[in-house]
């Protein structure tokens, strides 16, 4: 096993759901990594179906008490949030430094490039978690990640590389991208509703979600993504069968207050329909909606 002491060329910015569960695969695998956030904690938690996983801080909240720049930035913060890591950022990276970024939207690069003088490495993330009031996060299926197959996805994988976090390096990442991109755009219907996965079995919003899965679909084909019809039923039977107290992230959001990433979820899809000339009838309602949602006024 690597040694047990704090592998500081790894960085975690944003240890919500996401990056708790990330920094807890690697302190299991002996590369705690520095932790940063806008919280001061003296820990991390994560509870999973084999166990509970405690993740020694502290959580540094000021970037001028970082020892220095670090070889891999997992960046896991919101996308609503990016702004706001800047001055992370500034302090973690050097010109050769990774940063990873476990955010939601197909538009990660465009976003967090302009910020760092490195590679960025976008990346999809496949699993649920869900962070409890006290703090804690909940890990409701094992977890996976997926990066492009380019140079700078190598150490990524190694870091990964042995700990309960899966990571796979995809020739067609793309797709992967946007075939999340889908399941996280239908999910905004949960925030607007104000209800969890349950409320897929309703046949009136299976419908709805269909047809907003097809012209998400559309958008998709037409920058590049390689996904059948098929996937359209697929998420919605994934929504439909899993558990009806199932959450996302973005109805978490909707509940506490907080700025909704409707832009990169949903937004993205009217956006580039209209760059396109595809219409979008159904983003056409639901954006404005969500974001009105999270920014008023009202």
């Amino acid at each position: 096993m690597v040694s047990a002491e704090p592998f500081q060329s790894v960085a975690v910015v944003g240890p919500g759901a996401i990056g708790t569960t990330v920094a807890a695969a690697l302190h299991e695998a002996g590369r705690t990594p520095l932790i940063c956030g806008r919280t001061a904690r003296d820990r991390l938690e994560l509870s999973t179906d084999d166990g509970d996983v405690v993740v020694p801080g502290p959580v540094r909240t000021d970037p001028a008490t970082l020892p220095g720049p670090v070889d891999l930035v997992l960046l896991a913060v919101k996308a609503t949030q990016v702004e706001a890591a800047t001055p992370w950022l500034t302090a973690l990276c050097h010109e050769e430094t990774v940063v990873c970024v476990l955010q939601n939207g197909v538009e990660q690069e465009a976003m967090v490039g302009p910020l760092v003088p490195g590679p960025v490495l976008p990346s999809v993330v496949w699993f649920p978690a869900q962070a409890r009031p006290d703090g804690s996060v909940w890990l409701r299926a094992a977890p996976r990640l997926s990066v492009p197959d380019v140079p700078a996805a190598a150490i990524v994988v190694r870091a990964m590389l042995g700990t309960r976090c899966a990571i796979e390096a995809a020739a067609d990442f793309r797709t992967l991208a946007w075939q999340k991109l889908l399941q996280n755009a239908v999910a905004g219907l949960m925030a607007l509703s104000g209800r969890r996965g349950g409320m897929f079995r309703r046949d009136d919003v299976d419908e709805l979600a269909r047809a907003y899965l097809r012209e998400c679909l559309a958008v998709a084909r037409a920058e590049g993504a390689d996904l059948p019809d098929a996937v359209a039923a697929e998420i919605v039977g994934r929504f439909r069968s899993g558990p009806p107290d199932m959450g996302t992230s973005i109805l978490a959001d909707r509940e506490a207050g907080r700025a909704l990433e409707w832009s990169v979820r949903n937004g993205v899809i009217r956006r580039l329909g209209r760059a396109r000339a595809i219409p979008t009838p159904v983003s056409d309602v639901v954006v404005p909606l969500l974001a009105a949602a999270s920014e008023g006024p009202g």
